[in-house]
């Protein structure tokens, strides 16, 4: 049931038709389902396996589906072919391809559990770098394993709050504040968000959500822009926090172009009437979503940033002081540094932005995992295994029926073919590779993250069939 002081309140917003609408999606309809493929790793609308509903009109990869499959159970979406995602906050990849033309550094300040962060990342212009930040640890782990998954190399995670970033040193062009709301959003998916919402939640929500802001504008480029996101519908939360960046920090409210057939909603504050989106259940496909854009007052450099090259050593060869050799396609962008014990691979493009951010903030992840020493080996990770950079050649690979691909993935022993190579194995399904096993003849070891398993022992009757990978 729907708070009262929600009921009264929101209706006090939207007048009493819109109200209707909503009241009636929030209490009567159940939340669709929509997935959005990874071009990153190839997956385009040839590779659906299930009959769309339609596409979300935001988002060229976004699919609405008529059904919920098992994901959980689906080996392809642990390989990073999809992320399931609801269809309004697809609405970035439409801000990100009308407002970035050239490579930037964009920052998500608030991006567990990364479905933005994947999102912004396959819409930015290559050669762009994504700082994905989580405050909360735990929802940071799982910001880092979504992001390894998704598998683009241009991409440093961390844990860290708003003020770090305001105290590291780091500028960017771009950044995204998803910032914690009061959830009204939410309601039609998680009960849960009802029975904590009230008036006095959203009181201080308000209130945060301008100092998170504070924080990250001071790390925002003169003329970035500053994108802004709630996933409730209060006015407080929204248009004012809006306007108020606008007057107190300095910058100008900034449109897209969207079609009226989206039905989006505009400004539902009296006397403000700039360009802001608003999606409602029951009008707009998806659930609730708040977002704006601000640009922050002056010009950007004129000139964008240009990767910088390896340094090129007498006949015309990378210079192995800064390159070595990695298991990775075009390995010579790259260069070898280490991360909280782990050998990792760094494009050298942004190499300073890592040195500088491994300074000052907590860094989770960056660039491609590539192992870890234990004794005399070098174990892979499995972060490599899902970079879309993988050199497929560097391992022997075995390809896994459903049956033991949802058992590597629960990390359980898996048996390999009698022909199998001793050592480091990648093990793929339907091509898509999982990850890596080492095969000592008698068995092969599982070397799939214990933190990322699949918990529930329950699997359907018959694999899900989501997504086709092997499609040429």
């Amino acid at each position: 049931m729907l708070p009262e002081d929600f009921i009264q309140q929101t209706k006090a917003v939207m007048g009493d038709e819109l109200w209707k609408v909503v009241e009636q999606a929030l209490t009567l309809q159940q939340p669709p389902t929509s997935i959005r493929l990874n071009r990153t790793k190839g997956m385009g609308r040839d590779h659906l396996a299930v009959a769309p509903l339609k596409n979300v009109p935001w988002c060229d990869d976004g699919w609405q589906l008529d059904t919920r499959p098992a994901f959980t159970f689906d080996p392809c979406l642990h390989a990073g072919a999809y992320y399931v995602q609801e269809s309004s906050s697809m609405f970035l990849h439409h801000i990100i391809r009308q407002h970035v033309r050239q490579p930037v550094l964009m920052l998500d300040l608030c991006a567990a559990p990364g479905g933005k962060s994947t999102l912004a990342r396959t819409a930015l212009p290559e050669g762009s770098l994504l700082v994905s930040n989580e405050p909360i640890r735990n929802r940071a782990q799982i910001l880092a394993e979504n992001m390894q998954k998704w598998g683009h190399e241009d991409v440093i995670v961390t844990n860290s709050y708003p003020r770090d970033f305001s105290k590291s040193g780091l500028l960017f062009d771009v950044i995204l504040t998803d910032v914690p709301c009061s959830g009204e959003g939410m309601f039609r998916k998680d009960s849960g968000a009802i029975d904590e919402w009230s008036l006095q939640n959203v009181e201080q929500c308000w209130k945060l959500q301008r100092e998170i802001v504070a924080d990250a504008w001071k790390c925002l480029k003169a003329g970035g822009l500053l994108i802004y996101g709630t996933c409730t519908f209060n006015t407080k939360e929204n248009e004012e926090n809006v306007r108020w960046i606008a007057e107190e920090l300095g910058g100008s409210i900034v449109g897209v172009d969207v079609d009226e057939s989206w039905n989006i909603t505009g400004s539902l504050l009296e006397g403000f009437d700039k360009p802001v989106y608003r999606f409602l259940p029951g009008k707009t496909c998806g659930e609730g979503l708040f977002m704006a854009i601000v640009r922050k007052e002056g010009r950007l450099d004129e000139e964008p940033a240009k990767p910088k090259k390896v340094k090129k050593a007498k006949g015309g060869q990378p210079d192995r002081k800064k390159t070595v050799a990695l298991p990775l396609t075009d390995a010579d962008r790259f260069v070898a540094a280490e991360l909280n014990g782990h050998a990792v691979a760094i494009p050298l493009a942004w190499k300073e932005v890592y040195d500088k951010a491994v300074a000052k903030l907590h860094v989770l992840h960056a660039g491609v995992p590539i192992g870890e020493n234990k004794g005399k080996d070098l174990v892979p990770d499995t972060g490599l295994a899902l970079s879309r950079c993988l050199q497929r050649g560097a391992f022997p690979q075995c390809e896994l029926t459903y049956e033991q691909a949802v058992a590597y993935l629960r990390r359980e022993a898996v048996a390999l073919p009698d022909s199998t190579p001793r050592g480091f194995v990648l093990v793929t399904y339907r091509s898509m590779p999982l990850g890596f096993v080492k095969n000592i003849g008698t068995r092969a070891n599982n070397l799939y993250p214990a933190e990322w398993k699949i918990r529930s022992s329950h699997a359907p009757e018959t694999p899900p069939e989501i997504v086709i990978t092997d499609k040429e």
